[in-house]
């Protein structure tokens, strides 16, 4: 074990009790952080018998929704396969059991903690041949551990801010050692790459794919699901969504919609906070602003009087946008680096967000840069541009349509991607890979 990586290691076991402390913290408010404790330590149950296992690592809903068509491309590809998704948090599980809970060749994990003896006990129990990780999420004793067993590791839709680039330079031995275990980073710009290489990742390894995120595939039938649903629910009404909102943001977005309501006095608002343990707050907060929410878990129609729906589920969140006239995407008036504006885009509704996107940086330019998109400051910025949408259909269709268009011409990242892996499952060990084994980007 290397010097830098002992300490690392001796760091993470004095802070276990810690981070224990912060899971039960954290249960306060959602119960489910409390359960499958034991996974995070490397105790799981057996999985299905297959003829090999392939690991997709996802660390929260975005990363679990962006690896969606990978993991059905896996599935596609090599139908014997156990594909093995593991997340941090419980909205990432959430997701995972609502979209291959019907798949017995699918699993879910909560992953292990970078703790030695933990993945110890983790790879004896799964036995993985390939790990593709999510976007950012370098740990040293499990890129380790994998090259010690012949895992082959790929980033998949790897991306590095200028931010967590100063992070990582204050541990530039333990950082570089990290990024040689990976034995393809595909990044989504080539700002991205050039940072990873800034780092020490060797640059024969990495390749600019795009964003697999703009590979999103839309649920079967949710336009017609949704047009049911406004004609069961809110029929006659215009609507537009606040979306994956967060702590401090709802407020703005109910100032922005008693704003609103001063020209469209018929308006309604889907409100659908990003984490299921804040629903209850959310309500209560609509209802001290002055308005008397709707909630969807309690399956009435929305009353004339009531102008606020609260989206109270996990799952439903494209049928909600495909429910609406216009959309907000939450994370981006407060300091969190918003949230996925494709999804909205993709159903051809325009989309605003707030000044803080920088976990979404390439997607908000480019879609303004199409004018598909509008960003906004605060609640007036907000409220005077859903009055424009709203008020104006044709705009509506116009900035809808170069939406959909910014995706369309941006799909193609998971193709790319599923080159990468086909290379990988025929290398094997990160160790025995140069530079002529990977696909280059023409091929």
């Amino acid at each position: 074990m290397s010097l830098s990586r002992w300490f690392y290691s001796l760091l993470l076991y004095l802070l276990t009790p810690l981070v224990i402390a912060r899971l039960w913290l954290r249960s306060l408010r959602a119960p489910e952080y409390r359960r499958r404790i034991a996974e995070r330590f490397g105790f799981g149950p057996v999985l299905p018998r297959a003829s090999e296992v392939l690991w997709v690592h996802a660390v929260s809903l975005g990363e679990a929704r962006a690896a969606i068509p990978i993991v059905r491309a896996l599935r596609l590809g090599r139908p014997t396969a156990c594909v093995l998704l593991t997340t941090t948090t419980p909205t990432g599980a959430r997701s995972v059991q609502d979209t291959f809970g019907a798949d017995p060749l699918v699993s879910h994990r909560y992953v292990p903690y970078d703790l030695p003896g933990a993945l110890r006990r983790f790879l004896d129990c799964t036995q993985p041949q390939l790990l593709i990780v999510m976007e950012t999420e370098l740990w040293p004793n499990l890129m380790h551990l994998c090259r010690r067993r012949g895992v082959a590791v790929i980033l998949a839709n790897a991306r590095l801010s200028e931010r967590s680039v100063a992070g990582y330079r204050r541990f530039p031995a333990l950082t570089r050692e990290t990024l040689h275990g990976f034995l393809a980073i595909a990044a989504q710009t080539g700002a991205d790459a050039e940072r990873f290489r800034q780092l020490g990742a060797p640059a024969e390894r990495l390749r600019v794919i795009g964003n697999i995120k703009f590979d999103l595939q839309l649920p079967a039938g949710v336009r017609e699901e949704a047009l049911s649903l406004r004609r069961e629910l809110f029929p006659h009404r215009p609507v537009w969504i606040a979306a994956s909102t967060h702590e401090g943001e709802e407020e703005a977005v109910l100032a922005a919609h008693a704003e609103l309501q001063r020209t469209l006095p018929d308006a309604l608002l889907l409100l659908v906070p990003r984490h299921p343990e804040r629903f209850q707050r959310v309500a209560a907060l609509c209802q001290r602003m002055g308005f008397v929410p709707v909630t969807w878990s309690s399956h009435q129609p929305v009353p004339t009087h009531c102008s606020v729906y609260l989206g109270d589920t996990m799952g439903r969140l494209p049928l909600f946008y495909a429910a609406a006239d216009a959309a907000f995407v939450g994370g981006s008036l407060v300091t969190v680096g918003g949230h996925n504006p494709l999804e909205p885009a993709a159903l051809g509704i325009p989309v605003a967000f707030g000044p803080h996107c920088f976990n979404f940086a390439e997607i908000t330019s480019l879609l303004l840069e199409a004018n598909a998109a509008q960003a906004v400051r605060g609640s007036a910025d907000l409220a005077a541009t859903m009055v424009r949408w709203l008020q104006d259909e044709r705009l509506r269709i116009t900035q809808g349509e170069r939406g959909q268009r910014v995706v369309a011409d941006n799909r193609g990242a998971l193709t790319a991607l599923m080159a990468i892996i086909g290379h990988a499952m025929g290398v094997g060990s990160p160790r025995s890979v140069s530079s002529s084994s990977l696909p280059t980007e023409g091929e």
